[in-house]
């Protein structure tokens, strides 16, 4: 193989190995807190050596805050040429990078993270939504966001057992007619 050959496979090689790190943090983090997890058991796991991990992160929170930021920028891309979030676009990033969302919003998750992506998506859903005077208008806000949020994390527990188009109509009847529309 050429030189030439070998720069080219390069960036492969190396997002591949990033992303093996990656995956078996997340899965890591879906079983225990980030202070439980080591380089060791990542590197292991992942079947790779410290030495390559930290070619890629100093350390299990550099790793959290990479794949955090990831999600965010994922978000904001998306997100570049609509006003507003529906719940489609949250359906979407759930489909998309789930496996990292599984962790980031599962039982060891940190609800900062919780916080930020709600606000990518909703930060200026208010002024859409509600007039700024009304004192209940963030109240309504908040119940709508985090509801969603709450079910699509369900949905990713239990293994996505709704098609997406089925819990997307489910949530929107919700939203719309409330619970006794839907029993």
């Amino acid at each position: 193989m050429g030189k030439g050959q070998e720069m080219k496979k390069q960036p492969e090689i190396t997002k591949k190995t990033r992303q093996s790190l990656i995956d078996v943090f997340c899965e890591l983090y879906c079983q225990k807190p980030i202070e439980k997890i080591t380089v060791q058991e990542i590197a292991n796991k992942s079947g790779y050596n410290r030495s390559t991990f930290y070619q890629y992160f100093t350390d299990v929170y550099n790793l959290l805050s990479f794949v955090e930021n990831d999600i965010l920028d994922y978000i904001r891309e998306k997100m570049k040429n609509k006003e507003q979030a529906d719940t489609r676009d949250i359906l979407l990033l759930f489909e998309e990078k789930g496996a990292c969302l599984n962790a980031l919003l599962g039982d060891y998750g940190n609800i900062r993270f919780i916080e930020k992506l709600k606000g990518e998506f909703f930060s200026d859903a208010q002024k859409y939504c509600f007039p700024k005077d009304n004192a209940v208008a963030p109240y309504l806000l908040e119940f709508q966001v985090s509801t969603a949020f709450s079910l699509l994390r369900l949905w990713q527990r239990r293994q996505k057992d709704l098609p997406p188009d089925e819990l997307y109509n489910l949530i929107d009847r919700l939203f719309t007619s409330g619970i006794s529309s839907v029993i």
